[in-house]
């Protein structure tokens, strides 16, 4: 009777620490798990995932536009768009971000990002009708207050209160737009950093000046991808 009790008792401690061990295995997983489950960001805590979700946004309005309203190109137009969607999912995925989160319109994207409200209103410069909707911006921010110095007066501004992204698409520094046609030549200048490109509009896009890759990096700052404060000129 005493070897059976004790022969019981090994079995019991054998037992326990199997289980002691198969339960910090199961809660060494089960953290890893919920640490990987946090790493991608959204949009409002990184710029580099609000650049992107904003790309990806006005690339999915451009596609949807093109569904609702096909023509000849639409087509290829969207079979384009979808390319550079995947490609920006990519970078998203490559960034930390949440892969597919879009913000429609940049514009909409930054509420809290009103554009120079310091700067004087400039009463010869016409009222952009694409931004009726926003209250904050009721005239033009004068030329004057551009830290690029004279380079600000050698266009009429446009897109007022718009900040700028990049489209995703390749090829020779170029812009889209859904105010201007094709041919329209826009300068485009990052007040943050006082760098400037004048591109022409070759194709249309779901925002009123949209870069593509080539044109972003004549004007961006390291690791950003969205303009927050940009000054946009019609000068061609």
């Amino acid at each position: 009777m005493s070897r059976r009790r004790t022969l019981g008792t090994k079995k019991k401690i054998a037992l326990l620490v199997s289980a002691a061990t198969v339960a910090g295995g199961g809660a060494f997983v089960m953290a890893s798990t919920s640490n990987a489950a946090q790493t991608p960001k959204s949009a409002s805590e990184s710029t580099v995932c609000l650049g992107l979700a904003t790309a990806l946004g006005n690339n999915q309005k451009f596609i949807a536009d093109q569904r609702a309203a096909p023509d000849a190109q639409s087509e290829a137009r969207i079979a384009n768009r979808e390319a550079v969607v995947a490609e920006i999912k990519r970078k998203q995925e490559a960034s930390g971000c949440a892969v597919g989160e879009s913000a429609q319109d940049s514009q909409t994207a930054q509420p809290s990002q009103p554009a120079q409200p310091a700067q004087p209103a400039d009463p010869a410069d016409p009222a952009d009708p694409a931004e009726s909707a926003q209250p904050s911006q009721p005239a033009a921010s004068a030329p004057a207050a551009n830290p690029g110095g004279g380079a600000a007066a050698s266009g009429q501004q446009v897109c007022n209160g718009s900040t700028v992204t990049l489209s995703g698409e390749g090829g020779a520094p170029a812009a889209s737009s859904n105010q201007f046609p094709a041919g329209t030549k826009l300068k485009v200048t990052n007040l943050d950093n006082d760098k400037s490109t004048t591109v022409e509009v070759t194709s249309v896009s779901g925002s009123c000046a949209l870069l593509n890759n080539a044109a972003f990096e004549q004007v961006r700052e390291p690791g950003k991808f969205l303009i927050r404060r940009a000054l946009i000129e019609k000068v061609g």
